[in-house]
């Protein structure tokens, strides 16, 4: 301001300026005051953003599968709710920003953070010692861990009562570490250890209590309170550890004192202001106990209501969709690739482009499929920033990592083909004077087809089974949505036995199809045409 008003004393008194231009002046010195008094406000009021808030929009990752904290109340799987979703449009709008919620699986969470796909995971997850290591950690709801049994058992006093008995947790928790460190006090003294068994969702784990498997299983109380309804009385808390280190779920970003600060205020001022006890309230997370595990007898026969609302809700149509679209796109990419990479390696002699064409087949076959859908999701944004963009959807990472490796099982099948062909017609194509192109087109392309057509449908079948593991990196196909909606309802059987009859309609069309294709060039094979003849 001191250097303004030095301007105006040199540039407004001298005596060539008429009264309107000082007047004019004046009006433009006090505008140009004030605006910079605002932008000092702004800045002292604690409306400063942090840095994982990207062009007015704060991205949030989550997996919806841990009511009350966040899941999904209706169809829509792109729709979350819960107090940690509630939390995250408060955020973004004490940081007035938009809000980009990505639904992803568990394991997913801390790889895609790490990665700078969101800049905050709000998904009911413990405050643990292990994870500030790599991440911090504010905390904004108090919690307890507590072990789940069928409701006939008897409660017991200490977590050494568990020896020799099966527990269930959610794999990519930290309850499986956990129960470790119990082992460890068990084996000291010589009793059997806990058996730990992990399911890749929540819902999964109570199933596993419900039918028996195992004796129980591991979660927080208030996801208990909550399914009360749901589970209809035929689970109990049997034991609630005193873990110092179990007490409160917390919001993670990534390593920056800068930003730890600014959403720690954030939360805080949330907490003064009433919000956050509203939203415990909304989501009935205060006064709660053991006694909201009401028994009820309800329950136990095959909701049909819910198995026809299933088959035709329109979440179940676009899961299919996605997944029949993923299939299909991903293996034309991959007979694309593999048709030329099959010509050079059926070619005579021996050259490097053999050699890496060889190496790439071993390698994409040997891998995982899903080991190479969570590489390149996760780790390539690593080495290239460029794949943290919008751009590279969960959709176009499944088809790149699907087409890859789809094209390493179609290299051989196409290899196959073409070695299948007799060599004479080649050598009576050059005979003829065609050209390389011609014979490949006329005379080799069309016997290969007739081999390599019905294990390419088959292949197929195969790949569009295949697209449920891209769940993991929160694509919605069809799998994704069920376990979504499986989450929400607990109706295990109804939810999957439409999941069931969509993987089957659509894989008996494929094998109709290929009995079609089959029966058509039939006139080409050798066995029934020697039949015939005789």
């Amino acid at each position: 301001m001191s250097a303004f008003f030095s301007f105006m004393k040199t540039m407004v008194f001298p005596e060539r300026y008429k009264p309107a231009r000082l007047t004019t002046l004046c009006l433009l010195g006090i505008g140009l005051g004030l605006s910079s008094y605002h932008v000092a406000s702004a800045q002292t009021s604690g409306e400063e953003t942090p840095s994982f808030v990207q062009n007015g929009t704060l991205t949030v990752c989550t997996n919806p599968t841990l009511p009350p904290m966040t899941f999904v109340q209706g169809s829509d799987a792109s729709k979350p709710e819960g107090m940690d979703i509630d939390l995250a449009r408060a955020l973004a709008k004490h940081w007035h920003a938009s809000l980009n919620l990505v639904t992803m699986d568990f394991t997913g969470l801390f790889p895609s953070l790490a990665a700078q796909r969101c800049g905050i995971v709000l998904s009911g997850i413990i405050q643990l010692p292990d994870r500030e290591k790599n991440f911090d950690a504010v905390p904004y709801q108090d919690t307890a861990l507590t072990v789940v049994a069928r409701a006939n058992t008897l409660p017991i006093k200490s977590m050494a009562e568990l020896s020799g008995k099966t527990i269930a947790v959610q794999s990519g928790t930290s309850y499986a570490a956990r129960i470790e460190r119990e082992n460890i006090a068990l084996s000291a003294a010589g009793k059997p250890p806990i058996t730990i068994q992990q399911y890749p969702t929540e819902d999964q784990v109570v199933q596993q209590v419900l039918i028996g498997r195992v004796f129980a299983f591991v979660s927080q109380d208030v996801e208990l309170y909550f399914r009360q309804k749901q589970l209809h009385g035929k689970v109990r808390i049997i034991l609630k550890p005193d873990y110092s280190d179990y007490r409160h779920f917390a919001a993670y970003t990534r390593k920056n004192p800068h930003d730890h600060a600014l959403i720690t205020q954030a939360i805080s001022e949330l907490e003064s202001d009433g919000t956050l006890s509203g939203y415990r309230q909304k989501w009935s997370l205060s006064a709660q106990s053991e006694q909201a595990l009401s028994t009820d007898e309800r329950g136990g026969a095959f909701n049909w209501q819910a198995f026809f609302a299933a088959l035709t809700s329109v979440a179940f149509l676009k899961g299919a969709a996605i997944t029949l679209s993923v299939a299909l796109l991903s293996h034309f990419i991959a007979i694309v690739i593999s048709i030329p990479m099959a010509i050079t390696l059926n070619s005579h002699g021996k050259s490097a482009l053999k050699v890496v064409l060889k190496a790439y087949v071993s390698v994409f076959r040997g891998a995982p499929t899903l080991l190479q859908l969570l590489f390149i999701w996760n780790a390539l944004p690593q080495f290239f920033p460029i794949f943290r963009e919008q751009w590279f959807t969960p959709f176009l990472a499944t088809l790149v990592a699907l087409s890859i490796n789809e094209s390493a099982y179609q290299v051989e099948i196409n290899r196959a083909a073409l070695s299948a062909v007799d060599d004479g017609q080649e050598l009576a194509a050059d005979a003829l004077g065609m050209t390389r192109k011609q014979v490949y087109r006329y005379v080799i392309f069309p016997q290969a087809l007739r081999v390599a057509l019905p294990p390419t449908i088959n292949e197929f079948i195969t790949l569009l089974k295949t697209t449920s593991l891209a769940s993991v990196i929160s694509l919605q196909e069809l799998l994704a949505i069920t376990q979504v909606q499986v989450a929400r309802t607990f109706e295990f059987t109804e939810y999957y036995a439409a999941a069931l009859i969509y993987y089957l309609a659509m894989v008996f069309f494929f094998l109709f199809l290929q009995k079609r294709v089959e029966r058509r060039f039939s006139w080409a094979d050798r066995k029934k045409a020697s039949a015939n003849a005789a």
